[in-house]
């Protein structure tokens, strides 16, 4: 597929890395000559300097010929004009950044569609429902879904007194229905195999039916009494958006920002979250306003240096989990190994939340994982798949990649060495980044 991508910033950069390695024909247009230049001299793409919502730039980059425009600059206005234009130019599909509650507020989602946008991204809301939904599973530091909730996958850090640390995965006991799909080592993801030993500190992906993997949850994983108290600090649009969602499912809800403005904006559309106004770094504050006995802290200031700090305070006051923003992903593997329980990169979600949209062939989702260093690929098995009938221990599946389960008739199974895909299967892939677009060619019979 042809894919403009209006805007070469962080996300636009990681979206058009991701999308030539599927193979597609991608041009990027950027204001900024510097941007623009970096992104030309390190991707295979074509690159225009100019304003991507203009007409004039948009048929320079061929735009009657685009089967989607993604616009994701710093600028609302621009992204959302950028789509119209080319929805008016005829490309099918069009995906704006959008991050100006005005705009995106649900009454609003109409008049998008009566403007032509396909799909609006708001980084900081995705940012929020994914610490939502990690903070409602404990033992998790991420947890994904597939096939429409039939399949999930579950990251947790194996603890020094874990039942798995130690125990090749052959011999573990897992229920049924659940396999374990990466480990991640020391900043490397693997994939593993029998004779593969688990240990102390480790990350491990768990992917299999949903209710398997609850079970394993409460049964494997070291057991924590629900979340119930919470603190963030910073009270921007990620932490607005978590305060009233956490406030919601019952949680106690503290915030602690130190501009007097966001502190008033929070509290007026604010039920029970407390908010304060003051320093997250100052410790005798933090000690005072029970941070200690937080279950859980999540610091999302814009300053990624700022909010390992504050993390680490917590953790040395006694918080029982702590997670971070950050702005750049290639830390978030390093905050992790200095006592950061989980990491967060808005830029990795919208990127993937973007990805899931672009279907390549038979490709129905796209998840990136752990900045970045693994994902997992959700597929529709069709007539054309190379593999079709043919049992998994007679294909040479490509290396770093496995098929982890795979979705029949609305009921999910963990592959062995006799199963076999059929025509109308959803398969769900854990892979390494390198081999994903093998691993897709192989599936669709390329």
């Amino acid at each position: 597929m042809k894919i403009v991508i209006v805007g070469a910033g962080k996300v636009g950069f990681t979206l058009a890395k991701r999308l030539t390695q599927e193979n597609h024909d991608v041009i990027v247009i950027e204001k900024d000559e510097h941007r623009r230049a970096i992104i030309e001299n390190n991707l295979d793409v074509m690159s225009i300097c100019g304003n991507g919502a203009s007409p004039k730039v948009l048929a320079e980059a061929g735009i009657a010929d685009v089967g989607m425009i993604i616009a994701v600059t710093d600028s609302d206005e621009v992204n959302m004009i950028a789509c119209i234009a080319a929805k008016q130019a005829g490309v099918a599909k069009a995906i704006a950044r959008v991050r100006n509650t005005e705009y995106i507020d649900h009454e609003k989602l109409a008049f998008h569609g009566t403007l032509g946008i396909d799909l609006v991204i708001n980084p900081e809301l995705i940012t929020a429902i994914e610490i939502s939904q990690i903070l409602r599973t404990p033992a998790a530091l991420d947890v994904e879904d597939f096939a429409s909730g039939k399949v999930r996958m579950l990251e947790v850090k194996i603890k020094d007194d874990s039942l798995f640390a130690g125990i090749p995965l052959a011999q573990l006991k897992l229920p049924d229905n659940v396999l374990i799909t990466g480990i991640m080592r020391k900043d490397k993801v693997i994939i593993p195999h029998g004779n593969d030993i688990i240990a102390a500190r480790d990350n491990v992906f768990f992917l299999g039916a949903k209710e398997a993997i609850q079970e394993l949850e409460q049964q494997f994983i070291q057991k924590r009494s629900p979340i119930q108290r919470v603190v963030l600090i910073g009270a921007g649009r990620i932490g607005k958006y978590l305060a009233a969602m956490l406030e919601n499912s019952g949680i106690s809800v503290k915030v602690i920002e130190k501009d007097r403005r966001r502190c008033e904006e929070l509290a007026k559309i604010s039920g029970n979250t407390m908010v304060l106004c003051g320093d997250g770094s100052d410790i005798e504050l933090m000690a005072e306003e029970g941070v200690g006995e937080a279950d859980a802290v999540v610091c999302l200031t814009d300053d990624d240096k700022l909010n390992l700090l504050i993390a680490l305070l917590a953790k040395h006051l006694g918080a029982h989990k702590t997670l971070v923003r950050v702005g750049r992903p290639e830390y978030m593997s390093l905050f992790e190994q200095v006592g950061v329980d989980v990491s967060l990169s808005p830029r990795l979600l919208t990127a993937g939340a973007i990805l899931r949209q672009v279907r390549r062939g038979d490709i129905v989702s796209i998840t990136i994982l752990q900045g970045a260093k693994a994902e997992a690929i959700e597929i529709s098995v069709t007539e054309q798949c190379k593999i079709l009938g043919k049992r998994f221990r007679d294909v040479k599946f490509p290396k770093n990649a496995l098929v982890g389960a795979i979705v029949r008739d609305n009921y999910t199974v963990v592959p062995n060495g006799d199963s076999m895909l059929k025509i109308g299967d959803r398969a769900i892939i854990f892979t390494l980044p390198e081999v994903a677009v093998h691993v897709i060619d192989f599936l669709e019979g390329r």
